[in-house]
């Protein structure tokens, strides 16, 4: 059985709406690190097809030595929820269009299958919905936004166990959560 990983990047009060504001914080070579781990261990990624849409253009046609993450995201699986793409711009894409929520099951089930989901935020609240999210990967940024595209769903009551916390020189801190199953 696989595992769901989500990870975003965050404001104090949840917010992951867009986070162009994480550029003000600089990015801390121990960050890279962290994110170097959490999608070394995964051989799938999912998407909405917003972030999907956002992702392409920005790692298409990077190389490892544009970034180190280049390989993980060009030559990973993706697997993009769309009602309305028609087709995949990105190679090793596949659309999910019908059944999400079955699919994404389906798709947890296979052996050894880890997968990331970075923003999405529709998709993981869908998740969190139904309890399918495993683990909670955050990198906390020292400021509120007050409104925007939240992590975490209204009326959803679940619960995570702190796995580690880790501050960054620049006021972020990475936190990792794995979901308590009572």
């Amino acid at each position: 059985m696989g595992r769901i990983l989500v990870h975003e990047f965050m404001s104090l009060d949840g917010v992951i709406d867009a986070p162009l504001w994480t550029f003000d914080f600089g990015f801390d070579p121990r960050m890279g690190e962290t994110l170097a781990s959490v999608t070394g261990s995964c051989q799938g990624i999912l998407l909405g097809r917003t972030t999907y849409q956002m992702f392409e253009p920005a790692w298409s046609t990077r190389t490892v030595d544009d970034d180190p993450g280049a390989p993980f995201f060009n030559d990973t699986m993706k697997y993009v929820v769309s009602g309305t793409l028609t087709e995949a711009t990105w190679r090793n894409t596949e659309i999910i269009r019908n059944n999400v929520i079955d699919s994404i099951r389906a798709l947890k089930a296979q052996p050894g299958g880890t997968i990331l989901t970075d923003g999405s935020s529709q998709l993981v609240h869908a998740m969190i919905e139904h309890d399918l999210v495993d683990e909670l990967h955050l990198l906390v940024y020292p400021l509120t936004l007050g409104n925007g595209k939240k992590v975490l769903p209204n009326g959803v009551h679940t619960t995570f166990t702190l796995k580690s916390a880790k501050p960054y020189p620049t006021g972020v801190v990475g936190m990792h959560y794995v979901r308590a199953r009572v």
